[in-house]
């Protein structure tokens, strides 16, 4: 092989890895540019980041923030379908299996009894942000995370919070052993 072919072949090798690189580069600003190709799928199915108050200032009689303290939060605001409403979050919450204990359910308003593991307070005074028949994802904190109009599907609800719990492990207690130690 004479010294001109192997130059030849060093610089088709140079210019074949700076296409490796640059070929995607170039791909992405094309479809950036052009918007072609760009997924328009959401993650999430409700409202992102609700402006709504923590569960702290709001204006309920009932003081249920140790209760639900540290878990999760739907919270339902009651209003003319509030029977089927409170029963289909009762089932979603089951639906969560051994996730479950990490959710906690907050049902605002209405005259029925506390349906197993629902906790039932009323509005003192109605807020501005209040919405009948509304569902919102509260984090462990307290802060409304997702907010639901009543025309949501609770397969897109669970869907939602399965990925919230699943993006957000359960931290170990210090109370609870851990695998390593046993």
């Amino acid at each position: 092989m004479s010294q001109t072919s192997r130059a030849r072949a060093s610089r088709l090798k140079v210019l074949a890895l700076i296409s490796l690189f640059a070929l995607p580069l170039l791909v992405a600003w094309a479809m950036l540019t052009w918007q072609v190709g760009i997924p328009e799928q959401r993650t999430a199915h409700g409202h992102l980041a609700p402006d709504i108050p923590a569960l702290s200032a709001w204006p309920m009689d009932d003081e249920h923030a140790p209760a639900l303290a540290g878990v999760w939060v739907l919270a339902f605001d009651c209003g003319a379908r509030c029977d089927a409403l409170s029963d289909q979050w009762w089932r979603l919450h089951r639906a969560l299996g051994r996730e479950a204990p990490r959710v906690g359910r907050l049902r605002v308003g209405g005259e029925a009894e506390a349906l197993p593991g629902e906790r039932v307070a009323q509005w003192v005074g109605r807020p501005a942000w209040h919405a009948s028949d509304h569902l919102w994802v509260l984090d462990p904190r307290g802060v409304p995370v997702l907010a639901y109009g009543p025309e949501v599907s609770p397969r897109d609800v669970l869907d939602d919070v399965n990925r919230l719990l699943r993006m957000n492990p359960e931290v170990l207690r210090r109370e609870e052993p851990s695998l390593a130690g046993r």
